[in-house]
C-alpha cells in the first residue's frame, strides 16, 4: 500500500521559521515510513495552509487548491488567529466545523482518517510578553474545547497538544528564531502522538 496524507492549517502546520522536514506533517510521515519500512509506503505530505491564516481563509485557499479527491489520512490545525484576531467562538466554531466536514469528505467519507491537532497558545511564549496571557489562555482553551466537541461530534480524532506546548513556551529550544513558533523540537511530539494514531489506524486495515 502507498498512502496520502493532506494537511490542512496555518503557520503551525506549514512550520513557520523551521525548515520544511522539520514541520509536524513531515516528521510524521517520516515516522510512518521508518515504522512501516518494507511493508508500506507514503508519499510526502501535500499541504494547505500559510501563517496568519483563519477559518474563512483556509476555506477560501481550499477552494482555489487543485486536489486530489481522495486522500488516506487527513489533519486539521486551525484557529488561533482567529483567537488572535479577537474572533468570536460561536463564529469560529461555525466555520470549524464546515472545514472537518470537508476533511471528512477529502478523507472519502471516513470521518477515523481526520485528525485534528489542538491550537497552541502563543501566550505562553516570550511574543506574548507585555499582553495578557491568562485571558489568551482562557480563550485558547474555549477554542479547544470547541475543537474537541466538534470533533467528537463528527466521531474525529482529537489530539491534545496544548498542554505540553505550554510547559515548552518559554524554552529556546523548543521555539523557532521569531520566539513565537515552535522549532523542530516540539513539532517532533505532536508528529509523535499523531504518526501514532496513524499507525493505529493502519494497522487495524492491516492486522
Amino acid at each position: 500500500m502507498t498512502y496520502t496524507y493532506l494537511a490542512l492549517g496555518d503557520s503551525y502546520t506549514i512550520g513557520e521559521q523551521v525548515p520544511v522536514f522539520e514541520n509536524f506533517p513531515y516528521q510524521t510521515i517520516q515516522l510512518l515510513r521508518k515504522q512501516f519500512l518494507g511493508v508500506h509506503q507514503f508519499h510526502p505530505p501535500e499541504i494547505v495552509a500559510k501563517t496568519g491564516f483563519t477559518t474563512d481563509e483556509l476555506n477560501e485557499q481550499i477552494s482555489k487548491t487543485v486536489l486530489q479527491s481522495e486522500y488516506d489520512f487527513v489533519s486539521l490545525l486551525i484557529g488561533v488567529n482567529n483567537q488572535y484576531r479577537g474572533r468570536p467562538v460561536d463564529n469560529f466554531a461555525i466555520e470549524f466545523e464546515e472545514l472537518l466536514k470537508q476533511a471528512i469528505a477529502f478523507a472519502g467519507g471516513n470521518h477515523k482518517s481526520v485528525f485534528v491537532l489542538g491550537i497552541p497558545d502563543w501566550g505562553a511564549t516570550p511574543f506574548a510578553d507585555g499582553k495578557d496571557r491568562q485571558k489568551i489562555a482562557g480563550e485558547i482553551d474555549k477554542y479547544n474545547k470547541c475543537c474537541e466537541n466538534i470533533s467528537n461530534k463528527y466521531e474525529c480524532s482529537f489530539i491534545e497538544i496544548t498542554y505540553s506546548q505550554r510547559e515548552d513556551g518559554l524554552n529556546p529550544d523548543y521555539l523557532a528564531a521569531d520566539q513565537l513558533h515552535p522549532s523542530g523540537k516540539e513539532y517532533a511530539k505532536w508528529s509523535i502522538l499523531l504518526s501514532k494514531k496513524i499507525s493505529e489506524k493502519i494497522i487495524s486495515c492491516f492486522p
